[in-house]
């Protein structure tokens, strides 16, 4: 399996992570999707609760912020959400 991590435009190729954050109130999840040409994160939800609308949420928030053109490339690993 190749792992193309690299593009030569904004917008091309985007990845997906989540995180969990302990604070002072309890674990909060992170979402991130980051364009993996300038490694900005262009997507960032948090909840108290890790579920599918969280990701999904992320990956909207990135396609509001930045409308990409068509053949983005998405990846993320291959969690349960």
């Amino acid at each position: 399996m190749v792992r193309a991590f690299t593009t030569d435009r904004p917008n091309q190729k985007w990845a997906t992570d989540i995180t969990y954050l302990l604070t002072r109130e309890g674990w909060l999840y992170l979402v991130t999707v980051m364009d993996l040409y300038s490694r900005k994160i262009v997507g960032w939800p948090l909840n108290e609760q890790l579920h599918t609308l969280l990701v999904t949420a992320a990956l909207a928030m990135a396609v509001e912020r930045r409308q990409p053109p068509g053949g983005l490339l998405h990846h993320s690993d291959r969690g349960s959400q």
